[in-house]
Formats: C-alpha cells, structure tokens, sequence
C-alpha cells in the first residue's frame, strides 16, 4: 500500500516533538490552522523552519473565502464564493480572487489552499452554504474554473471539495455522520457536473465524509466505488486524493484513527489527514509504520509552482486584481 498523512502543529513555532514526526517519511504533509498564524513574516518563518526538516513536504491550508479562511492578519478578506453569481461579470471576478488567494497564500511559502469548493449550494447544508458558487451544477464548473484559472496562473495547484458533493447531506460532518439518499443518477445529473467538468484541470480532490446510502454503504472518502469506479475511472483524474479530516465525526464510522487513515488509504486516497488531535496523528502515523506503508507518487504535483515575495503587493496584476475586486464591492 502506498500513502502518507498530513497533520498539524499546535503553536506558532516548532517544538522539538514536532521535529521529530516530521523526519518520519511516512509524514507527508502539514496543514496550518489559525492558532498557527499571527502574520506574514510570522508564517513564512514557520514554513522556512518546517523545510528545513523535511525540504519536501506539502504545506496547506484552508484559504477558501467568507467564514473558511485562516490567515487573516495582513491579508485580503476573501469572498465568500456564493457572491460571484451575483455579478455579471463573474467569471472575471472569480479568475481575480483565485489569483489574488493564491498569491498570497505562496508569499507565506506554503503549497496551496484547500480550494475551490465544488459543492452546490441548494439551501440544505449549513456547513457548505455560502461556501460553494451556486446551485446551478453548470454556473458552479464555469466560476470555479475560473477560480482554478487564477490559482494557476498564480503557480498553486487546485484541490476541488468535497467530492461527488456535500451540498444536498443536511448535517455537518464535523459532528454528525451525514447521509445523503439520492440515486447515483440523480448525483451524477447535479452534483457530479462540476468534479466531470474540471477532472482535467484539477491537481487535487477531497472527497466528502458522507454516505451515499443508495450507492454505497461507505462514506465516500472511505469508498473504493467513488474514488476508483468514479472519479479515477469514469470522470478520468489522475491527480493527489485528500482524505477530509480523519478525526471528524464523519470518519468515525472506520474505526479508531489507525484504521480510518488504513481504509482512506485502501479506498484510493493518496494522503490521509488527521487534525487537531495529536494522539490520534501519531496513532495513524504508528499504523502506517506498523503495515510498511511506502511514499505514494505524485505528491509533486500539489507543491508550489512559483516562489512569491512578500512585496507582492507592489505587482501590477495585484493592483489590478484588487481594484477589480473592491469596484465590485467584494473586498474592503
């Protein structure tokens, strides 16, 4: 089996045992919250120390926009995805933002946010809301392509969220085990639009923590027929597999933390997380010793593609992207 985890620090700085799990090559990745950031110098130092242990891990984030962003001092206060639609002139405008996101988010010297998010927005989900583009599965794939299109023009690989679709489960995942009863053809005719539309332009997929219960009995992070049959196979991506949050109430339907990171791993993931509880990371990372788990392939393709200076709010793009934005009344 191959694989890797991806977890957290608790502070600003790194401690000694922080050090330690990252020289193990079973560690792959580290996301960053909000109590691991005060400001840009601060984070960039924090990324800078984290490379000098392991060069080549995946440093994240959640960048997305509205209520998800965790860097906040000394940078844009994103939109939140929902209001693009409002604009005529909205794909332009989501193109701006991913760019603008991105630039930012590689000045601090991470790798890339946990963006875009390609769930529909149909009124059900508190936890997805305002976070998706819109309802419609067609508006959704353009302004989010968009959004990919700035991304990469900025040099970040895009992780699209939270695959086959999180818009119509009522409950939130972070507490609850959502279920979502519909037909495979009915998600396949909706929610399934935008993974199809962008497979090729995507680097990176996460896939919900929710249970298809007409189609699988497996949440979908947990499912070799989403991650295989669907998404590899029949929608063609052959990018990086995110697992969500493995300590979420989502995932505990697999187990303790050792088997949930197994069964993401055995269903297709690439790189299983597990967040905001260290006792369960080190049991996860103990497991994947334990079974011999070996580094998977093509993480490369979510590093950073450009290495951006903290003075880029001189660049004229940024200038402009920023005007484009604040004429809209998206940014302050």
């Amino acid at each position: 089996m191959q694989g890797a985890l991806m977890l957290d620090i608790a502070g600003t700085w790194l401690t000694s045992e922080d050090r330690h799990l990252l020289r193990q090559p079973e560690v792959g990745g580290v996301i960053l919250f909000s109590r691991n950031i005060e400001h840009p110098r601060q984070v960039r130092a924090l990324c800078h120390s984290i490379r000098a242990v392991r060069p080549d891990i995946l440093l994240a984030v959640d960048q997305e926009g509205g209520r998800v962003q965790r860097l906040r001092q000394g940078f844009v206060a994103v939109p939140a995805m929902r209001r693009f639609a409002e604009h005529p002139n909205a794909s332009a405008l989501a193109k701006a933002c991913g760019w603008l996101m991105a630039t930012e988010v590689l000045a601090v010297g991470l790798d890339f946010s946990f963006a875009p998010v390609l769930d529909l927005d149909y009124g059900r989900s508190r936890v997805i809301g305002a976070r998706a583009f819109e309802q419609d599965p067609e508006t959704a794939a353009q302004l989010a392509g968009a959004f990919i299109d700035g991304m990469h023009e900025a040099g970040m690989p895009a992780t699209g969220k939270h695959f086959p679709g999180h818009g119509w489960a009522e409950a939130d995942s972070h507490v609850a085990i959502p279920t979502d009863e519909r037909t495979l053809g009915q998600i396949q005719a909706t929610d399934l639009i935008p993974f199809q539309r962008l497979a090729q332009r995507l680097d990176g997929v996460m896939p919900a923590h929710v249970i298809y219960t007409q189609v699988d009995e497996h949440p979908a992070g947990f499912s070799p027929f989403w991650l295989q049959n669907i998404l590899r196979q029949q929608l063609g991506f052959t990018g990086v597999i995110f697992s969500d949050d493995l300590s979420m109430a989502g995932a505990q339907v697999a187990g303790d933390a050792g088997a949930r990171i197994l069964a993401a791993l055995g269903a297709g993931c690439t790189m299983g997380l597990v967040c905001n509880d260290r006792a369960a990371a080190e049991l996860a990372l103990s497991c994947l010793q334990q079974q011999s788990v070996q580094p998977p392939h093509g993480l490369s393709l979510m590093q950073r593609r450009t290495c951006v200076e903290l003075n880029y709010k001189e660049h004229p793009r940024w200038l402009q992207s920023l005007g484009l934005l604040r004429i809209a009344g998206l940014v302050d």
